[in-house]
């Protein structure tokens, strides 16, 4: 009899201090500079959206904001999927006043994610729609979250939030220039796009979305390294324009300075300055 009372109170002892430890990590949370804590935390006013995976984090806001005097906010993130872009997208426009324009790169319809939306349990208390897609989509790491108050913070997207708890991230962007060695090896080898209609569906819901609060949505396809292949990336312009019933303005071969870029597929600050004079002197941007 001690030994199951020892053991229940062994268990209420783990329970009590999983619950202590993941109600101070959640307030680490809250408090930091991380994009995704200004969003749930009510500091994410803007008159500019910003979406992507990581190439929309090429969308550089001190210079986007200086340029044209609008305030932006960013919900890019490294390998960032649509549907969870779409939920991202939702929660803001429920949150805060339309913004002016939503700016969206497209190529994050080209894969799955279930790893980077398995981090963002770190975030689900904040929002119906975030435990819902991670309950559906990832039933095990959901439960896992609900057991275990601590398991919540287990993730790179934590991690983040960690490091961004007393800096901005507005200006995220990896500012080298991309060496000729790598230039001269990897130019040759065509990145292998994918497709995935689920996602260009979400995408598409996204838009409706927005368009119905008033939204100006805008569809880009960001610079790529000049000569670069993405195969099937003319495949997916395509399917999205018909999908949403928007044009997709193509910059993919629009910037021709190879100092422009970090790798193939990302900008340096150079480049994304020169990135969003174009977008700006074509209206992306609004007036």
């Amino acid at each position: 009899m001690k030994r199951i009372i020892w053991f229940i109170a062994l268990l209420l002892l783990f329970f009590m201090g999983d619950r202590l430890a993941g109600h101070f990590l959640q307030k680490l949370v809250e408090q930091s500079q991380f994009r995704y804590s200004r969003l749930y935390r009510g500091d994410a006013a803007a008159e500019i959206l910003l979406v992507g995976n990581s190439r929309g984090l090429n969308f550089f806001q001190p210079y986007m904001e200086e340029i044209t005097g609008k305030k932006t906010f960013n919900l890019s993130y490294n390998g960032m999927p649509t549907d969870l872009a779409k939920v991202l997208v939702e929660d803001y426009l429920d949150r805060y006043p339309t913004p002016e324009k939503m700016v969206v790169d497209i190529t994050n319809c080209d894969r799955m994610n279930d790893e980077l939306l398995a981090g963002f349990l770190t975030y689900s208390a904040e929002s119906f729609r975030l435990d819902t897609l991670i309950n559906s989509k990832l039933p095990k790491i959901w439960w896992g979250g609900k057991i275990s108050a601590m398991f919540r913070f287990n993730n790179e997207i934590f991690q983040r939030a960690l490091y961004h708890r007393n800096r901005t991230d507005e200006n995220w962007l990896r500012d080298h220039v991309i060496s000729a060695k790598l230039a001269a090896e990897g130019s040759d080898k065509p990145y292998p796009l994918e497709i995935h209609p689920y996602l260009v569906r979400q995408l598409k819901e996204t838009v409706i979305t927005a368009r119905a609060k008033g939204v100006g949505v805008e569809l880009v396809i960001g610079p790529y390294f000049p000569g670069y292949r993405v195969n099937n990336l003319d495949v997916l312009k395509n399917a999205v324009e018909e999908a949403t019933g928007l044009p997709v303005r193509d910059y993919q071969q629009v910037l021709t300075d190879p100092t422009c870029f970090s790798d193939f597929r990302h900008l340096n600050v150079k480049g994304s300055k020169a990135f969003i004079e174009r977008m700006k002197s074509d209206g992306v941007l609004g007036n």
